[in-house]
């Protein structure tokens, strides 16, 4: 696979030396517009980050960007957490499956780059961390602990649904005949309480409610809640994004009940559904770990797992972090956990994830 570097060595043109900025709330529109027009960026380094991570979590940011005769020619969004438990990390970008540098050139790349190491050397983190889609320091220690899922889907429904696999095919369709339904609202506590359900099952920490309200009112309509039903009831929730023509669904968990009418598998078939009428023409499942469910989950849609490059410059640390429920030394909280009455974990769990990213 091709660098970072190297896909800027072909076409260089001389030009003035790019100055790194910090954003401020007068820059955002800028930011955002450079965003959405450069391939290398994603949903996750507009701009609204900064205030979901400082004011939902309470961690410091720092969201660069690179300059060249006024125009933005780079960004690179990064956070630091600070935490007894887990280290000290400078990071781009907690919360998000992707991050690192996005840019229009070599020398942007190395300003912004420089910029985020002597950050982490000021602030005497354990690691910097960059979560990449493609490598961008082959010379860094590398976690490819996840893969990511994603492609394309076509505006016609039914094309969409034969490109099922026969089985998860029949999944979706089971859904349907029990007569499920989904509706798009605002209901952030219908959401939250299939979802929190779901992570406990998992004996995962969940998120505050702080938190997903908080998504939602900087990204807007970029962010979207659907509620899938039965005889009236919510039985499953999911959060997703939109993003150029790419929709990605990101939080999402259902009920025990919704379990068993294959409640995820018509959930995740009509965002897709609407998705397509709404013009996106690329579905990203998210990042999985292999050797879970939810790896194979994908799997099963016809979806091709394609490894994530999560890049490690060490600084106090001696070897990368290791801070996921696959690591045996948690296999005793997590059960643990799982037994906790759900009440308890859900005023729990926020104090812990906070520290996760």
């Amino acid at each position: 696979m091709t660098s970072i570097s190297e896909a800027f060595q072909h076409g260089a043109s001389r030009a003035p030396a790019p100055v790194v900025h910090l954003l401020t709330p007068k820059d955002a529109s800028r930011w955002d517009a450079f965003v959405t027009s450069c391939p290398q960026a994603t949903f996750f380094h507009r701009s609204g980050w900064k205030t979901v991570i400082e004011q939902a979590f309470g961690h410091r940011t720092w969201f660069y960007y690179a300059e060249c005769g006024g125009k933005i020619v780079g960004v690179l969004p990064l956070a630091e957490i600070r935490s007894r438990l887990f280290g000290h990390s400078l990071g781009s970008l907690p919360f998000c499956v992707y991050g690192g540098i996005a840019t229009e050139s070599e020398a942007a790349y190395q300003a912004l780059d420089s910029a985020a190491q002597a950050l982490a050397r000021n602030l005497g983190v354990d690691h910097l961390e960059y979560r990449l889609m493609a490598p961008q320091h082959p010379d860094w220690p590398a976690k490819h602990l996840y893969a990511t899922f994603r492609k394309p889907i076509l505006p016609d429904e039914e094309q969409n649904m034969l490109a099922i696999p026969k089985k998860q095919r029949a999944m979706v369709r089971k859904g349907i005949k029990a007569g499920l339904q989904s509706r798009i609202d605002d209901d952030i506590d219908s959401f939250y309480s299939a979802y929190a359900a779901s992570v406990h099952r998992l004996g995962t920490p969940v998120f505050s409610r702080k938190y997903f309200r908080l998504l939602k009112q900087v990204f807007g309509d970029d962010c979207e809640l659907m509620s899938v039903l039965h005889q009236g009831r919510v039985i499953a929730g999911l959060m997703s994004f939109y993003f150029r023509d790419e929709v990605l669904p990101y939080y999402g968990g259902g009920t025990n009940e919704a379990r068993a009418l294959a409640g995820n598998d018509f959930m995740y078939w009509e965002l897709m559904r609407r998705a397509s009428a709404r013009g996106c023409r690329v579905f990203d499942f998210g990042r999985s770990k292999a050797g879970t469910g939810a790896f194979d989950f994908k799997k099963n849609w016809g979806f091709v797992p394609q490894p994530l490059h999560y890049e490690y410059q060490l600084h106090r640390a001696t070897s990368v972090p290791d801070n996921n429920p696959l690591n045996p030394k948690y296999r005793y909280f997590i059960e643990a956990w799982r037994r906790l009455p759900l009440p308890v974990a859900n005023f729990v769990g926020p104090f812990i994830v906070r520290n996760l990213g």
